[in-house]
């Protein structure tokens, strides 16, 4: 536990660059896509799976300079997935040399490690709602760190044996809540007329943090290893640290451009 909280400190200074927003975020989040997908494609070899690095870092780097020439452009993002899955698929090509499955990991790679991380981009992107980025980190993070030790104290009854031994019912109770509470404390102090918004995101931000958690770990137990990386003395890797914050961030999005900005339900 004490490496644990000690790394946690160690990337309290990655916080700085959240609150400066703009490109220093989109710089942290190219720093998670490149390591986060490099650590997961070397999962994938663990298991004799090949998918194509090369793709990855070029959809990576088209990403945010479609993101830094052309900001705002949806349709961009959408023609650069399309191209993203192409491309995925004309690794096929070889076949010779490579298998389906080394394919559908390349594909799997780009959207869910460096689509989903651009999330935090698009919500730093939303005018007066960007504050809300900080309901990824306190649904993501809070739900974990009360989960954690609701778990260590009450937890009886297993959640997920098979995935993650250690957690329990009662943690992921305790996360709900934990989550919720940060969360809309965070709003009546800081964006009071978003507050029922931000106890909603804690509320079902925090199943959804967990639902990312669970399915990283299901990523390991398939590939046969215990941790994504070992960056992170205590929590492993950049996957191991932010798995979680992976669904939340997209759920964070959508939840602002759907309810708050399309239907009008906020300020």
């Amino acid at each position: 536990m004490k490496t644990r909280i000690i790394s946690g400190i160690c990337m309290v200074p990655l916080l700085i660059l959240v609150y400066l927003g703009s490109y220093w975020l989109a710089a942290l989040c190219i720093f998670i896509g490149f390591v986060g997908v490099r650590e997961f494609f070397q999962g994938f070899e663990h298991m004799g799976i090949h998918p194509s690095y090369k793709i990855a870092y070029i959809s990576l780097f088209l990403l945010y300079l479609i993101h830094g020439l052309w900001p705002g452009e949806n349709i961009l993002i959408l023609g650069w997935l399309a191209l993203s899955v192409i491309l995925s698929n004309l690794y096929l090509f070889n076949i010779e040399h490579r298998e389906p499955a080394d394919a559908m990991a390349t594909i799997t790679g780009i959207v869910y490690i460096i689509f989903f991380s651009y999330h935090f981009v698009l919500v730093d992107t939303c005018g007066e709602y960007s504050v809300m980025i900080w309901m990824v980190l306190l649904c993501a993070f809070g739900s974990d760190i009360f989960a954690y030790f609701t778990g260590v104290f009450l937890g009886k009854h297993k959640m997920a044996p098979h995935l993650s031994p250690k957690k329990t019912w009662e943690g992921a109770v305790g996360g709900v809540i934990g989550s919720a509470v940060l969360c809309g404390l965070f709003g009546w102090f800081l964006i009071r007329p978003l507050f029922i918004h931000c106890l909603i995101i804690g509320l079902i931000g925090s199943p959804i943090s967990m639902c990312g958690d669970l399915t990283a770990s299901a990523y390991k137990r398939k590939m046969g290893i215990k941790d994504y990386g070992n960056l992170i003395p205590g929590h492993g890797g950049i996957m191991d640290r932010f798995d979680s914050c992976l669904f939340v961030a997209p759920f964070v999005y959508y939840y602002i451009a759907i309810v708050l900005v399309h239907f009008q339900l906020g300020v």
